[in-house]
């Protein structure tokens, strides 16, 4: 199960994700933490990003290929992996689909998350982040119970609003979404390969209709 999810900023995308990690063994490639990580060890990759990023320009497709393509490799990528938040234009699509070929793992699928704008709203500028383990809740849909979101592994939950979830600068990341990463939806339509999920309602609906979608087609 080699797949793409596509999908505006609140879609649901890494939660659904963190729950196909689970049911299935293959892991979450998040580009992001993939930059982080190789500039916290001092990698080749890692210091040409740095150098990129100290210069306040965006890290190139190519060394953010690299980096995928070297995660790719691991052992737990063996039987599938699940990109999440890359790629994000068409020519990193384009960049991504020759890297794929090339270590012969191409995509089975691109999965859209379908939700209404004012919904994406609702759950951008609603989430919030413990600051320990990294779990995400949602106080408009999951308030914090008790014990608290974090499954009880963290006693006093540090919950924060990450700056780019509050609501004055959502509409901005939904535009940009909309102008740089949409056309990924006609770029993987056309290869036979975009599938579309309703993402509104509760996650176990959800998750029941991404694994419908994800499912063998005879």
């Amino acid at each position: 199960m080699r797949i793409v999810f596509l999908g505006a900023p609140g879609s649901g995308k890494g939660t659904q994700s963190q729950r196909l990690v689970e049911r299935h063994g293959i892991p979450q490639v998040s580009t992001g933490d993939l930059l982080r990580a190789h500039v916290r060890d001092g990698t080749e990759l890692g210091r040409r990003a740095k150098s990129v990023m100290d210069a306040g320009q965006l890290v190139d497709d190519a060394t953010i290929l690299g980096m995928v393509r070297e995660r790719l490799a691991a052992p737990d990528a063996a039987r599938g992996f699940i990109l999440d938040g890359f790629p994000r234009t068409v020519p990193q699509a384009e960049g991504l689909e020759q890297m794929l070929a090339a270590i012969g793992q191409p995509l089975d699928a691109a999965v859209l998350f379908d939700v209404d704008s004012e919904l994406l709203v609702k759950r951008i500028s609603g989430r919030r982040t413990c600051q320990d383990c990294g779990r995400v809740f949602n106080v408009h849909t999951a308030p914090p119970p008790s014990p608290p979101p974090c499954g009880g592994q963290c006693e006093t939950p540090r919950l924060v609003q990450r700056p780019d979830d509050k609501e004055e600068t959502v509409a901005r990341r939904l535009e940009v979404y909309e102008e740089q990463t949409r056309p990924l939806v006609g770029f993987y339509e056309q290869r036979g390969l975009l599938r579309s999920i309703d993402a509104e309602g509760d996650l176990p609906t959800v998750t029941a209709r991404l694994e419908a979608a994800l499912a063998p087609r005879g």
